[in-house]
């Protein structure tokens, strides 16, 4: 179960932010500042305790948090992340994290952005995209088996992260898009499959008895109404204008 979650406010000059989304139009900042608040109030709904970090007008992608860091019970591993015009990042977040967890590092020449990270009970499921490579994948492995986690790498061919096309939704389910339901390393766990055209909404977070899903995808909200848990639906349009999804605005933890 998780208690806390550290978020930051988008900047005014977040639409500068990297993105590959431009067929999608322009973000709006006062439309996404409105629809982050209304995502913080569904992690407070969730029983979340919010940690809320101002704007870093230098990397107009720092909204994103999760890219910065991997939180577990036993420490928090601050990534190194895969963009140079985001590697700043992380230095105003491990204070915030060094308050409640140890804290270890990926170094260079290692890169790693959160949202290619998946923990599904004592394992994770890295992905090697753009942003995360085989030597942060090795580093992680390195740092999270000594607390008895296991790893494997899963490359990442479509999508900008790992978790663009896999999340856990509790058990042995995992929410993925058609391009990831073949992978071996999936083998073993019940794959609920979204339908064409819906798979931006794989990228939906499990926060204790809670799925946050964004609003718009009949097909995958069928899916996740047979699970007999609670389901909020929120508008993701102008993070999804900038190539983000539900779980990279958040770091979720317990304390």
């Amino acid at each position: 179960m998780f208690s806390h979650a550290i978020v930051r406010l988008p900047g005014e000059n977040f639409a500068s932010g990297l993105t590959t989304s431009g067929h999608l139009g322009a973000p709006d900042h006062r439309t996404m500042l409105v629809q982050h608040d209304m995502y913080v109030e569904a992690l407070r709904a969730c029983g979340l305790t919010i940690i809320t970090l101002p704007p870093e007008e230098a990397f107009p992608d720092a909204h994103f948090v999760e890219d910065v860091a991997v939180v577990m019970p036993e420490l928090a591993v601050i990534t190194n992340p895969g963009a140079p015009a985001r590697s700043g990042e992380p230095r105003s977040v491990a204070p915030v994290l060094g308050r409640y967890k140890r804290l270890a590092r990926i170094a260079a020449p290692g890169t790693m952005d959160g949202g290619d990270v998946l923990l599904v009970d004592r394992h994770f499921f890295v992905g090697l995209s753009e942003r995360t490579n085989a030597e942060g994948a090795r580093q992680f492995e390195q740092i999270v088996s000594a607390y008895g986690y296991t790893v494997s790498t899963v490359p990442v061919g479509q999508g900008l992260h790992f978790k663009s096309g896999v999340n856990h939704l509790g058990g042995r389910t995992l929410l993925v898009t058609p391009d990831f339901a073949g992978l071996p390393a999936l083998a073993g766990y019940e794959l609920l499959v979204t339908p064409e055209d819906e798979e931006y909404a794989a990228n939906t977070l499990l926060v204790n008895d809670a799925l946050l899903t964004p609003a718009g995808y009949p097909g995958v909200r069928a899916l996740l109404d047979g699970l007999g848990k609670r389901v909020i639906e929120l508008d993701m349009s102008e993070t999804r204008r900038m190539d983000g999804g539900l779980t990279c605005l958040s770091l979720r933890f317990s304390v």
